[in-house]
C-alpha cells in the first residue's frame, strides 16, 4: 500500500456518508455509544471498518496503476490515527494491480469468511458509480448485506444545504400532521425537518408516524424512504443545470491536432449518444420523482395517508435506478468541472477528447462506434 498523506484533506468531513466519501473513521466515533454499529458492521475487519473509502477523480500520474484506462476509481485509505486525520493513512485502489494484497495486508482478517465478506462488499461500492446513502443501501441489500442504518445518514454538510428544499416540501404536510398537538406550523416544520435529515425517529415525529398510521419498524423504514426522495429531489435540482451545461459545452469545445476519419466519426457520434442517453436518464429520474409527488400529494391534498405509506414501504428499490443514473451524471459533470474550469480555454487534444468520450459513453450506458 502506498503512504498517503491527502487524507489530510478529509480532515474536516462530517460523520456519515456523501455522494463521493465514505467517512467509516468519523462514523465509527460518532457511533461508539451504538451496539448495533459493533454488531452489524459494514466491514467484518476493524481496519476495513474505520477507513475512508472515496470515489477518486484519477490524476495523469495514478493512471499507470491500472490495467486498463478508467477515470475514476474506488480509493481505500487506512488512516495511521482516526482521531486525527492530518497524520495521513495508507492507500490502495479497488482493481490496481495488487490491489487484493494490498486489501488482505490491511485487513488483518480474523477468518478466510471475514475476508471474503468484506472482498464482496468492498468490489460491491467499487461497482455502484456513487457513494449517496441511499443507492448504497439497496446495492448491498440487493446482495444481502444488511449493516446498521448508521452508514446511510446524510453528512452534515449535505443537511444544511438541503435544509431549504426539505423545509418547503414538509410545509405541504406540517397542517395535516400537526392538527390538534398545540404546535405552530413554523415551529413544527423545523423540528420535522431536523429529525428527517438528521436520521431521528423519535418523538418529534410520532405526529407524523400517527397520521400514516405505521408502526414502529415501518415507519422507521418509511422515513428512510422519504428522506431519500428529498435528497433525490434536492440533488436533481442541484444536478440538472450542471449535466445540460456539459452538453452544451459538448458541442462548442474545440479540438485540436490531427485525426483520422474513424475517430472523428466517433467524436460525433458519441455527442449525440451521450446526449441522448442523459436526457433519457433526466426523464426517468423526473418520472420517478413525479410519482413520489403524486403519493405525496395524496397525502397532503386529498389527506390520504394509505398511498403515501404504501410508495413509501415498496420505494426503495427505485433508489437504485435513480442513484445509479444520477451518479453517472454527477460523475460526468465532476469531470467537466475539473477539465474545464470556468474561465478556461474550452479545448483539448483529439486523443483526449476521444478518451473522455469514450468514459462518458461507459458511464451512462451509451454506445458509439468507438475506436478502440
Amino acid at each position: 500500500m502506498n503512504i498517503d498523506r491527502s487524507v489530510r484533506s478529509l480532515s474536516a468531513l462530517a460523520t456519515a456518508s456523501s455522494s463521493r466519501v465514505l467517512n467509516l473513521a468519523q462514523i465509527g466515533m460518532g457511533q461508539s455509544g451504538n451496539p448495533s454499529h459493533a454488531s452489524a458492521p459494514l466491514f467484518h475487519s476493524v481496519a476495513m471498518n474505520n477507513a475512508i473509502i472515496i470515489k477518486h477523480r484519477l490524476r495523469a500520474d495514478e493512471t499507470y496503476l491500472f490495467a486498463e484506462p478508467r477515470a475514476v476509481a474506488t480509493k481505500v485509505v487506512i488512516p495511521f490515527e482516526k482521531t486525527d486525520l492530518r497524520v495521513g493513512g495508507r492507500s490502495f485502489f479497488v482493481g490496481q494491480r495488487g490491489w487484493q494484497e494490498s486489501f488482505r495486508e490491511a485487513g488483518n482478517h480474523a477468518s478466510q469468511a471475514d475476508m471474503k465478506h468484506d472482498l464482496d462488499v468492498l468490489t460491491l461500492i467499487d461497482a455502484v458509480p456513487s457513494l449517496d446513502p441511499f443507492l448504497l443501501r439497496e446495492a448491498l441489500r440487493n446482495h444481502d448485506f444488511t449493516p446498521d442504518a448508521c452508514y446511510f445518514e446524510i453528512s452534515t454538510a449535505d443537511q444544511a444545504r438541503m435544509y431549504a428544499s426539505a423545509a418547503q416540501e414538509v410545509r405541504r404536510l406540517t397542517a395535516l400532521a400537526m392538527r390538534g398537538t398545540g404546535q405552530t406550523q413554523a415551529s413544527s416544520s423545523a423540528k420535522i425537518v431536523s429529525a428527517l435529515l438528521s436520521s431521528e425517529v423519535g418523538d418529534k415525529l410520532e405526529p407524523l408516524r400517527a397520521t400514516l398510521r405505521l408502526g414502529s419498524d415501518e415507519f422507521r423504514e418509511g422515513i428512510f424512504s422519504w428522506r431519500g426522495f428529498l435528497y433525490y429531489k434536492w440533488s436533481m435540482a442541484e444536478l440538472k443545470p450542471q449535466v445540460l451545461k456539459v452538453l452544451r459545452d459538448l458541442n462548442t469545445i474545440r479540438i485540436g491536432g490531427k485525426a483520422d476519419h474513424e475517430t472523428m466519426t466517433f467524436i460525433a457520434e458519441s455527442k449525440r449518444a451521450i446526449a441522448g442517453a442523459v436526457r433519457r436518464n433526466l426523464d426517468e429520474v423526473a418520472r420517478v420523482l413525479g410519482v413520489y409527488d403524486g403519493a405525496y400529494g395524496a397525502l397532503t391534498e386529498r389527506q390520504d395517508p394509505a398511498s403515501f405509506r404504501n410508495f413509501l414501504l415498496d420505494a426503495p428499490p427505485l433508489f437504485l435506478e435513480m442513484g445509479e443514473k444520477m451518479g453517472a451524471m454527477s460523475h460526468m459533470a465532476s469531470f467537466w468541472r475539473y477539465r474545464f474550469p470556468s474561465g478556461a480555454p474550452r479545448q483539448a487534444d483529439v486523443e483526449e477528447m476521444a478518451a473522455i468520450f469514450r468514459d462518458f459513453l461507459s458511464s451512462v450506458g451509451a454506445h458509439a462506434g468507438a475506436p478502440h
